[in-house]
């Protein structure tokens, strides 16, 4: 085979999207941009809540105040008496963003190898053991800037707890969301 027939041969491989080899690039690429956007959707939201102090989420009527309204009254009155849920807001946002986190690392980690070595450019097929570990690494790091960001929120203080509710959230999240993979990958 000439070098003008090999060049023909590999563009009409790589340019045709009925060939399942490329429709599987692309959805594979597509599904690693929309897990990343993911990704990025939660840091903003939490940046977001974050800006916020808890007199604008209780006195707003938008859909975070009213969420918070709703699980206020069934707090009191599952327990009789008004209860502080603001953990479980914290709670909610780590835990999807570790699932996030470790769906979107899945992409660019290897399945094996020693940790300095996990990360890489281009797409892995592989399940990771790493995802969610470094997906709950990374997501308590972010906790813990956003702890320090509400320094500077008004009516809004840095707290250990809020930071270790985060941590175990987003642990969690990243579990859940690696043993749904995995078993994905075993149906196939």
């Amino acid at each position: 085979m000439t070098n003008e027939n090999a060049s023909q041969t590999t563009a009409n491989n790589t340019s045709n999207p009925e060939n399942p080899q490329v429709t599987g690039k692309i959805q594979h690429k597509t599904a690693c941009i929309i897990s990343w956007i993911a990704v990025i959707a939660m840091l903003v939201l939490i940046f977001f809540m974050s800006s916020r102090s808890g007199i604008d989420i209780d006195n707003n009527t938008g859909i975070f105040s009213a969420v918070k309204q709703w699980l206020s009254a069934q707090a009191a009155a599952l327990f009789g008496h008004e209860v502080d849920v603001s953990p479980v807001g914290h709670f909610s946002e780590y835990l999807v963003l570790g699932a996030a986190l470790c769906n979107a690392l899945r992409f660019h980690l290897k399945p094996q190898g020693p940790a300095g070595a996990l990360l890489v450019a281009k797409p892995i097929s592989e399940l990771s053991k790493w995802a969610p570990i470094v997906a709950a690494a990374l997501s308590s790091l972010y906790g813990i800037t956003d702890e320090f960001h509400q320094i500077f929120t008004p009516g809004r203080s840095c707290d250990p707890m809020d930071w270790l509710v985060d941590t175990i959230a987003a642990a969690l999240g990243a579990l859940i969301c690696y043993l749904a993979l995995k078993a994905l990958r075993a149906r196939r």
